[in-house]
């Protein structure tokens, strides 16, 4: 099971200005329509982009409802020793409803 964070609990972490990477698995049409600030690597080719995923510190995947990045963080993890993955529980749907008020 992956390790996840709410919408809440990463807005905090956000505004304390923590060192973390977001990374968006959306297409790039999404990611144009609305992002956090994550950087864009769509979910087909995730595993190309090795060396834009942080070892060294906390990285949150996002997409639209959770699934895409759930998707990338296990095949991530099922490839190479990566313990620093987590995923946006909900999406870009559920940050948009709990802190877009």
């Amino acid at each position: 099971m992956n390790n996840s964070i709410t919408p809440i609990e990463l807005h905090h972490r956000l505004l304390q200005h923590e060192n973390l990477l977001l990374i968006d698995v959306r297409e790039p049409f999404e990611h144009d329509e609305f992002n956090i600030g994550g950087i864009l690597i769509p979910l087909s080719e995730i595993t190309k982009h090795l060396n834009n995923i942080s070892k060294d510190k906390e990285v949150i995947f996002y997409c639209k409802k959770g699934i895409r990045s759930n998707i990338a963080i296990q095949r991530l993890q099922e490839k190479f020793p990566f313990k620093n993955l987590i995923n946006l529980k909900g999406g870009i749907d559920a940050w948009k409803k709990e802190i877009i008020l």
